[in-house]
């Protein structure tokens, strides 16, 4: 998917415009090189400008940019993939072929190992499950644990699997060990200011990276 580091930044979606670009770029010059818009409350014209910029950010750093939940603002914002739950699927196979090989199509399977098998022949380039851990972003989504990340790395050794819910700076060397390709962030990154946010980001970076690998 993403040749960069392992930490991918999924961007609160309530932010202002400017909020959202000052913490996406916070994150960018701390080294993330993966990092996901999320807007579920702005129409489509209004969703789409904000893209657009966010889409100008991300490449002014090389870094890789998802959108979640809609195909459509992926494509117009010329974003490089789109992250869809599973209620947003509805047809894996067609989607691929609408969007060609080199778009990313990543797809949440919570802990639904069947789904995510089924997702990955269908032609996704990643799957994520979690909740790792109790997440303040998703209070209802039941937590997994790290044993379950570390079983489905073990199904789909050739997959990439990414990680997610309440994984903090601490919890990156042991959600590596999972084999776990990327580890999704958000409050342990976002919710802060903007100087903090780069430090952060700088740290997990850095602890990803000199992590063993499995």
């Amino acid at each position: 998917m993403c040749k960069n580091t392992g930490i991918y930044g999924i961007l609160p979606a309530d932010l202002t415009t400017t909020a959202l670009l000052e913490k996406a770029e916070a994150a960018l010059r701390g080294g993330v090189r993966l990092l996901q818009f999320r807007d579920k409350k702005s129409g489509f014209k209004r969703a789409l400008k904000r893209a657009l910029l966010l889409r100008e950010l991300t490449q002014k750093y090389q870094a890789t940019l998802m959108v979640n939940d809609s195909l459509q603002l992926a494509v117009d914002c010329g974003a490089d993939g789109v992250h869809l739950g599973r209620d947003d699927v509805v047809d894996i196979a067609k989607i691929r072929q609408q969007v060609g090989d080199d778009f990313i199509v990543g797809i949440t399977c919570r802990a639904d190992a069947r789904y995510a098998k089924s997702a990955l022949d269908l032609g996704a380039n990643y799957v994520s499950f979690g909740a790792v851990f109790a997440s303040t972003s998703k209070p209802d989504v039941p937590v997994v644990g790290l044993p379950r990340i570390a079983k489905a790395c073990a199904m789909f050794p050739q997959a990439q699997v990414c990680a997610i819910g309440g994984i903090t700076l601490s919890d990156l060397v042991a959600v590596k060990a999972t084999g776990a390709s990327y580890a999704a962030v958000i409050s342990s990154l976002f919710a802060a200011e903007t100087q903090i946010i780069e430090d952060t980001a700088y740290n997990m970076v850095q602890t990803w990276r000199n992590a063993p690998s499995v």
